[in-house]
């Protein structure tokens, strides 16, 4: 008892903490929540924004699975197949052999647009030997633009983010 009173603590009074055991004032923790709101916000749009091109990316890639696909059952199947784009009516439809079988129709995504290089380029034939007519087309899909081409020797169908 006499160690406690020689220090000047009086018995019964509340001991004084150190800085380290001393808790958070109420001005940092409101700055910190102030900050991560902040961080919040911030990161919010861009969330947003990365959204719309990952579904502006998505139906690009779906316009030319089309193409891809047909160019592959022309092949396999030894029977030449053809696509006729429609954007008036907002849909692909497959075509096989000469006589126009239809295989498969496909609406256009609402927020797809689509212009050949020419106009009447809508159309693209695939032949069994991979080869194609060619194609070259303007994909807007939302604010972002593809161009997608179809090489007629090969018959690849390539992307290209404008």
């Amino acid at each position: 008892m006499a160690s406690l009173e020689a220090k000047g603590a009086a018995v019964g009074a509340p001991r004084r903490r150190g800085r380290s055991e001393r808790g958070f004032t109420l001005l940092e923790l409101s700055v910190t929540l102030m900050l991560l709101m902040l961080i919040a916000g911030l990161s919010v749009p861009v969330v947003g924004r990365s959204s719309d091109a990952i579904r502006s990316r998505a139906e690009v890639a779906g316009f030319s699975a089309v193409l891809r696909h047909a160019r592959e059952r022309a092949i396999t199947s030894r029977v030449s197949h053809t696509v006729v784009i429609d954007p008036t009516n907002r849909k692909m439809t497959v075509l096989a052999g000469a006589d126009g079988e239809v295989r498969e129709t496909r609406p256009l995504p609402e927020r797809l647009t689509v212009e050949a290089t020419p106009p009447p380029a809508l159309t693209v034939r695939f032949e069994p030997q991979g080869t194609s007519s060619g194609a070259d087309y303007k994909v807007r899909a939302g604010d972002v633009v593809y161009r997608v081409t179809v090489d007629p020797i090969t018959g690849r169908v390539k992307n290209t983010r404008l």
